[in-house]
């Protein structure tokens, strides 16, 4: 609890805004004032979580919705996160937000809790009016394997003495099952559905990478949190390539292929299948493929090493004017040429509009 107090004493003097004067000759009693207001504000937030652990905890005013990615990283697994709530009526902008990642509890009730995988609070700052939605992204890395994740998000005061009896707050807990990359064999990120992929025009402080989770080495992969695309959008899919077969003159060569199906009841007349539409399943129809991507030093510099570590970020445009309204599936392929292994991923999308 200290370090979580140490946290939020940074965390206020970030929310104190702009133009607001610090009284740095504030007496011994303030301070101390101050310092008990810090630890209560910790001690609040972590038995928040413990009560939405230990399921005594309905969620309170403000439904919090989870989703995460997984990448590879250096020790272990790096999991960039979004919360998302619709922003309710406020009486500050200002709020905080506890993360705690744990390993299950097993054992009789009451025993001392583990110390966490990884825990933190930081600042938010809620510009959206009320009935808008709110994103928060940020990322942690631990350890492969299973985990409990609880996260509070809760109304703070400017400064940790600023009266301010009622707060409205939310909880959630899930299971989160964290996969591993370190196996040696190929392997890719989650698939991920963006806007659009930025390069950089220069790179994120290590000290920052937490705060900017969708950053990959110069690219910040812009991420979209609704599957549901309108017919003048483009489809972009996005992912990382791990573990590739490296030749003993630095050689590799793996290659991408995109196949789109659509829901369809109907059955296709006989002869219209087209030769491609190998991964078709019961109930779908083959939309149509782009030209496969190959990966290999030529294409990608001399320089660049798969075998130290460096991902490949791989991903695909597809343009959906030509898209009828309903539901697809991009199917994609990566094969790795040199050990002739493969995997696949499925993404699940919509479009609408006529």
């Amino acid at each position: 609890m200290q370090a979580l107090a140490v946290a939020l004493l940074a965390v206020f003097q970030m929310l104190v805004p702009f133009g607001v004067s610090r009284d740095v000759s504030a007496s011994s009693a303030g301070q101390s004032n101050g310092d008990a207001a810090l630890r209560r504000e910790g001690e609040i937030l972590a038995s928040m979580a413990e009560a939405a652990l230990a399921g005594r905890a309905d969620g309170g005013d403000i439904a919090l919705a989870w989703t995460n990615d997984f990448f590879k990283a250096q020790p272990g697994t790096f999991v960039p996160f979004t919360i998302s709530f619709t922003a309710p009526e406020l009486s500050s902008r200002a709020a905080l937000m506890y993360v705690r990642v744990e390993r299950p509890q097993h054992g009789p009730r009451g025993r001392i809790r583990e110390v966490p995988a990884y825990e933190t609070i930081f600042p938010v700052r809620v510009k959206a009016r009320p009935g808008q939605p709110v994103t928060l992204t940020r990322g942690f890395a631990v350890p492969p394997g299973r985990y409990r994740v609880a996260v509070v998000f809760r109304e703070a005061p400017d400064t940790p003495l600023t009266p301010m009896p009622a707060r409205k707050a939310g909880s959630l807990v899930l299971d989160l099952s964290v996969p591993d990359f370190w196996t040696g064999e190929l392997a890719v990120s989650t698939v991920m559905l963006a806007d659009r992929v930025e390069l950089l025009k220069e790179p994120i402080p290590q000290d920052e990478v937490d705060e900017h989770p969708y950053v990959v080495g110069m690219h910040r992969i812009h991420r979209v949190q609704s599957a549901v695309f309108p017919r003048n959008r483009e489809l972009v899919a996005t992912f990382l390539i791990y573990n590739p077969a490296v030749g003993a003159d630095k050689h590799f060569d793996v290659q991408v292929d995109y196949h789109v199906f659509r829901k369809d009841l109907g059955t296709p007349e006989p002869g219209t299948r087209p030769p491609h539409a190998r991964g078709e399943r019961p109930g779908e129809r083959y939309v149509t493929r782009t030209n496969p991507q190959r990966f290999n030093p030529p294409m990608m510099g001399s320089r660049f090493d798969p075998a130290a570590g460096t991902p490949i970020l791989a991903g695909q445009g597809i343009p959906l004017s030509g898209f009828d309204h309903g539901e697809y599936r991009l199917e994609i392929t990566v094969t790795d040429l040199l050990s002739r292994k493969s995997l696949s991923r499925d993404v699940a999308f919509a479009v609408v509009g006529f």
